[in-house]
C-alpha cells in the first residue's frame, strides 16, 4: 500500500496567515549579500550568479550589491557611481530593473530614471521592471502602472527618459541608471552627468552599462577612466552567466580553447549549446568582444594590430641614443609633444609624452624644456605640424616662430595622411611579422588612440581618412610628423629666425 503524500492527520494550513508572512517578508529589508540573493531568488524568481570565474572580474551579484548597498553602507566608498561591462545576455537590463525596485522598495522617495541607447532599450528594462511588480509588489504602487513611469506609496518614482536633451535637462533624481551606454548620443550622455543629487539618506548615483562594442567608443572612455573618478567597474563575461558544466568532456567541447574548465566553478543560467551556437555563427573578433569582453572589435580602427602586450614595455631615456621631439600644436583641441628615440635594432622608443588644452606656446615650451632629459642643444631634432607655421591673423606670428624665440626650433615636412599612417603601420608589424614600436606605459594618451584611432563609422563618409574626433587624432598626428620627417629627413624643412 503506498504512503499517501499528505497524511491525513496532518494540520491545516492557514493560507491566509501564510500569506501576511509572505507579504511581510517582502517588505523585509535584505542586510547582507546573501539575504539579498534569497530575496531575488524567491520574489523575483532570479537566481542571481555570485561566482567570479575569470580573474579581475566581478560576479553579477557583487553589481546588484553595490547598488543596493551604497546607501547603507557607505564605508570606502568615494561615491556610489558604477560602470557595468558584460557580454550580451549577461543579465545587465534585468538586473539593473532588479535594482531600481529595490531601491524604490527600500529606499524611500528615492526618484530613479531609465535611460536607454534607444527608446526600445529604455523599455526593455522598464518592462522587466513591470514583471517583477506583478509578482506582488503592485499592492506597493502609488495608482496605475504606466507605459512609461510609475509611482509607489512611500515617495519613490521611476521614469523612462527619451535620448534628448528635453528628456534630460531639468531632472533632479537620485539614480540614474543609463542602459547601452555605446549608443548613447554624446552630447545627451554629457548633459545626463549633472541630473544626479543626493538627500540626507540616498546617495545619488550614474550607472552606466554596456557591451563594449568599439575600441573608440563612450564605454571604452568610460572604463579607462573609471579608476581616476573612483568610479567602481563591475566586469563579467560569458564565465560567470553560464550554467554549470557537469557532465561534458573538455576535449570534444568547441568552447574548450576559451573555457580551460571555467564553466566547471560557473552558477549561472546561459545554456552551453546555445554559447556554442553563438560562437558558431559569429565572427571570432565578435564572439570575443560580446561574450568573452576580451577584445574589442577592431574592424573600424585603424591600429587594428596594435597589442599593448606587444608594444607598451617599460622603456627609459638612454643618453647614447639620440632624442628626438614630435609635437601636434592646439589650444582647444590638445598641443601634444611625444619624446622618441630610435635604438640600434630600428624600433622606435616613445618614451614620454605631455599632453595640455587651452595654454599658450610660451607655457607648452617652459613643460618641454622641463621634461627633455637632456639640455636642449643635444637635442636631435623636433618635428612639428607643417600648418604651425602658418602666422596667425590676430598675432601675425606662428606657432613655429613663438617656440623658436623661446629656444625650440622645429623641422617640417608636409606629406599626406595616408603616407604617415602606413609608416606606423609598418612599424607596428612588418610584412614579415617583426614590431620595430614600443611605447612607455608614461604615454597613456599615445596608447589610447593607438587602440582607438578610427575610421567613421558612417558608410557614406569618406572611409580613405581617419575620423578628425579632436580627441585621438592629435597623439597619432604627434607621431606620424615623426616618422614622416626622420624617414625623409633629405626634405625636412628648417625654420631660422
Amino acid at each position: 500500500m503506498k504512503t499517501p503524500l499528505v497524511p491525513e492527520s496532518s494540520p491545516h494550513i492557514d493560507v491566509e496567515a501564510a500569506g501576511d508572512v509572505l507579504r511581510a517578508l517582502r517588505r523585509t529589508r535584505p542586510a547582507s549579500r546573501r539575504d539579498l540573493r534569497n530575496y531575488v531568488k524567491v520574489f523575483l524568481s532570479l537566481d542571481v550568479p555570485q561566482k567570479p570565474v575569470c580573474p579581475g572580474h566581478n560576479s553579477p551579484l557583487d553589481y546588484l550589491w553595490h547598488c543596493f548597498g551604497a546607501d547603507f553602507d557607505r564605508a570606502d566608498r568615494p561615491n556610489a557611481d558604477a560602470v557595468v561591462w558584460a557580454n550580451r545576455g549577461g543579465g545587465k537590463t534585468a538586473l539593473a530593473a532588479v535594482a531600481t525596485l529595490l531601491d524604490c522598495l527600500f529606499k524611500p522617495g528615492c526618484q530613479v530614471r531609465i535611460l536607454g541607447g534607444s527608446g526600445e532599450q529604455s523599455q526593455r528594462m522598464y518592462q522587466y521592471l513591470a514583471a517583477f511588480l506583478q509578482k506582488g509588489f503592485d499592492e506597493l504602487l502609488d495608482g496605475a502602472l504606466r507605459k512609461d513611469r510609475c509611482r509607489f506609496s512611500n515617495g519613490s518614482a521611476v521614469e523612462v527618459l527619451t535620448q534628448s536633451h528635453t528628456s534630460v535637462r531639468g531632472q533632479h533624481i537620485q539614480k540614474l541608471r543609463c542602459d547601452e551606454v555605446e549608443l548613447f548620443d554624446a552630447d545627451v550622455f554629457e548633459a545626463a552627468k549633472f541630473t544626479t543629487q543626493s538627500t540626507d539618506s540616498i546617495r545619488a548615483a550614474m550607472e552606466v552599462i554596456s557591451t563594449m562594442h568599439r575600441p573608440y567608443g563612450l564605454m571604452q572612455r568610460l572604463v579607462s577612466k573609471a579608476h581616476e573618478n573612483g568610479t567602481a567597474v563591475f566586469k563579467w563575461c560569458i564565465w560567470e552567466t553560464v550554467e554549470k558544466c557537469t557532465d561534458r568532456s573538455c576535449s570534444r567541447c568547441p568552447l574548450n580553447d576559451d573555457c580551460r574548465g571555467k564553466a566547471k566553478r560557473a552558477d549561472g543560467y546561459l545554456k552551453i549549446d546555445d554559447c556554442i551556437t553563438q560562437m558558431r555563427r559569429s565572427s571570432r573578433a565578435a564572439f570575443e568582444a560580446e561574450m568573452l569582453c576580451k577584445r574589442l572589435n577592431l574592424q573600424n580602427a585603424v591600429f587594428d594590430e596594435f597589442d599593448p602586450a606587444v608594444h607598451v614595455g617599460k622603456v627609459d631615456y638612454d643618453p647614447n641614443l639620440p632624442l628626438y621631439r614630435s609635437l601636434d600644436f592646439g589650444y582647444v583641441n590638445p598641443f601634444v609633444c611625444l619624446w622618441i628615440q630610435l635604438d640600434e635594432n630600428q624600433t622606435i622608443r616613445v618614451i614620454d609624452e605631455y599632453v595640455r588644452t587651452r595654454a599658450t606656446i610660451a607655457a607648452h615650451a617652459d613643460r618641454i624644456k622641463e621634461r627633455t632629459p637632456c639640455s636642449e642643444e643635444k637635442v636631435a631634432a623636433t618635428f612639428c605640424d607643417p600648418a604651425g607655421a602658418a602666422a596667425g591673423q590676430v598675432t601675425g606670428t606662428s606657432p613655429v616662430r613663438e617656440l623658436a624665440t623661446l629656444g625650440i626650433r622645429t623641422r617640417f615636412r608636409r606629406s599626406p595622411i595616408l603616407q604617415g599612417i602606413e609608416l606606423i603601420r609598418r612599424a607596428i608589424r612588418t610584412g614579415d611579422g617583426q614590431s620595430h614600436l614600443l611605447v612607455s606605459p608614461r604615454c597613456p594618451r599615445l596608447i589610447e588612440a593607438l587602440q582607438c584611432y578610427h575610421y567613421p563609422d558612417n558608410p557614406a563618409a569618406q572611409a580613405e581618412l581617419p575620423l578628425k574626433d579632436g580627441t585621438y587624432d592629435h597623439p597619432i598626428d604627434a607621431l606620424r610628423y615623426f616618422f614622416i620627417n626622420y624617414l625623409s629627413a633629405g626634405q625636412i624643412h628648417t625654420r631660422k629666425y
